[in-house]
């Protein structure tokens, strides 16, 4: 379906792929893994011909129809979320014109237009507003928003409408880029069930280690500049990583040892006449011999030593009797709320329900019309939000941010965290205010790490995180002994840190005193009618 040879790209000066290979076949899962700027959104480019190889091919089935969902994507005009997921909004009118011309140039059997024909016939089939319908509504569309205008919705809410678009089409490949990055954790787990038999080809990037893990057969990786294929899911390609490792560095160490033994031998006697040709032998063999070269250790998630907060009350902070409403429309009425010392406290639910606003009320950053507010004893409170650049001073360097969070940490100790979550030398003296986005939420991170309050709010902290990044803060979190309040999409980070999921839907707040997976046994909402439209 999909084959790349040989293939080798440069951008910016820099080499990010030489004599790659990578094979796709019908039907199958793959995921494509690395860290941050190894090139994976660059693969997909080449992929979908929007950009050229300095060498090498990308071939793709002439009867093969691909479907491609970036990472970001906005509407542009009148346009309702079903007309985006029906194709009728920029779709239809484009695969028309494509087809048009096409035709008139007399091309009615090459690969551009049979895949255009395929998805034009896709989109035009008389059930496939009905279907659209049952995708949105998957992807946590309520009825009465299929028709609002999508320029009143976030870009979150337009992605799902493209990707609602996408599974109406069913591509014979799918290319995904962070599916789960716009998703609440109810439509991330309808879409998994939905992948999960989907009967075409689907390569995606993500760092959700738990949803690859649901989904994937085969996992290619982009390290030291080539793709390393491994078949099984994300966890089992990384043993199969680790096992490939300790193999090869095994060999190179036998090796080395020999060559050591050999060259030992040629020095020692090359200048006794009799053994002048046996030494020389010695050394012939060394040139013989086919060198095994020196494996590059797999990077690990970084450990370091996080300073524990102040100690607080046993109540960290209480609500009562809030009532929260921007302008006409009620958020809270009448909420309770107690949060305890020690508590790892989870907050899913469907985008706008109120999540970010309760973690708003809790870190006083948001008013509400009535109620009480209390925090505990001692309490230091530190709001991770979503809006990054706000936590950031755009005249400080990377490294003066970190410095500034904590006044007894040293530049050495600063480096060596900052190298940890992939602040490269170069880095450390770049203004906050041209840093990219994962490179905001890396240092707003490192930042609570370093001066930890002893009740952490954490609006969505994963988000532009490779994995091995998400791994080093879940290895952080782990050790922080204050209070944590969290919103996540990543069903792993909330695995490894919840104790108790509190459930938000329509102003109403849930508790569950446990973690993610008896939340889900105990809500029931995975045999919700929701997840019976995946069957």
């Amino acid at each position: 379906m999909l084959t790349i040879r040989d293939l080798k790209k440069s951008h910016g000066g820099r080499v990010l792929f030489e004599d790659a290979c990578l094979q796709v076949n019908y039907g199958e899962c793959t995921a494509l893994v690395g860290p941050n700027g190894a090139g994976k959104s660059t693969l997909f480019s080449l992929i979908l011909k929007t950009d050229e190889p300095d060498s090498g091919t990308v071939q793709r089935d002439e009867w093969t129809m691909l479907g491609y969902l970036p990472q970001e994507g906005e509407a542009v005009g009148g346009e309702s979320a079903l007309d985006i997921a029906t194709g009728r909004a920029g779709e239809v009118p484009a695969l028309e014109a494509i087809l048009a011309s096409l035709e008139k140039q007399g091309i009615v059997d090459g690969p551009e237009y049979l895949e255009a024909h395929a998805k034009h016939e896709a989109l035009c089939n008389p059930h496939v507003e009905a279907k659209a319908r049952k995708m949105l509504k998957g992807l946590g569309y309520r009825d009465q928003d299929f028709e609002r205008p999508a320029r009143e919705l976030s870009g979150g809410w337009v992605m799902r409408a493209h990707l609602a678009r996408l599974l109406v089409m069913e591509p014979d490949l799918l290319l995904l880029d962070e599916p789960t990055n716009h998703l609440d954790l109810l439509s991330l787990l309808w879409l998994q069930k939905y992948l999960q038999n989907y009967s075409g080809a689907v390569l995606l990037i993500s760092h959700d280690l738990e949803f690859m893990d649901a989904l994937v057969g085969k996992v290619f990786e982009i390290t030291n500049k080539k793709i390393v294929s491994y078949t099984g899911n994300y966890s089992e390609a990384m043993r199969q990583r680790e096992a490939n490792y300790e193999q090869q560095a095994a060999a190179y160490k036998n090796q080395q040892k020999e060559i050591s033994a050999l060259q030992e031998f040629a020095d020692r006697f090359r200048s006794v006449s009799s053994k002048a040709a046996q030494a020389q032998s010695k050394l012939k063999q060394i040139e013989r011999m086919e060198k095994v070269e020196r494996p590059e250790a797999p990077k690990k998630p970084f450990r370091f030593r996080i300073p524990q907060p102040p100690r607080g009350g046993q109540r960290a902070i209480s609500l009562e009797g809030i009532h929260m409403a921007y302008g006409d429309n009620p958020v809270y009425r009448g909420l309770d709320l107690l949060i305890e010392r020690g508590e790892r406290t989870a907050l899913v639910g469907p985008n706008g329900a109120g999540k970010s606003t309760l973690l708003k009320i809790l870190a006083e950053i948001v008013p509400f019309q009535k109620g009480v507010r209390q925090e505990g004893h001692n309490s230091k409170i530190g709001y991770f939000s979503q809006h990054r650049s706000a936590m950031l001073d755009p005249a400080k360097s990377v490294i003066e941010e970190v410095l500034a969070a904590n006044g007894t940490l040293r530049e050495e100790d600063a480096r060596a965290i900052l190298g940890s979550f992939l602040f490269r030398k170069d880095d450390l003296h770049k203004k906050t205010a041209v840093l990219s986005g994962g490179e905001k939420t890396r240092l707003n991170l490192i930042k609570f790490l370093v001066d930890p309050p002893n009740l952490l709010l954490m609006d969505e902290p994963t988000t532009h995180l490779d994995i091995l990044t998400v791994e080093s803060l879940v290895l952080a979190l782990e050790a922080y002994e204050g209070t944590l309040v969290f919103i996540s999409h990543d069903v792993h980070f909330i695995r490894k840190l919840a104790n108790r999921i509190l459930h938000i839907n329509a102003g109403t707040v849930t508790s569950y005193a446990g973690g993610y997976d008896y939340f889900l046994e105990k809500s029931g909402l995975l045999g919700s009618e929701r997840f019976a439209l995946t069957a």
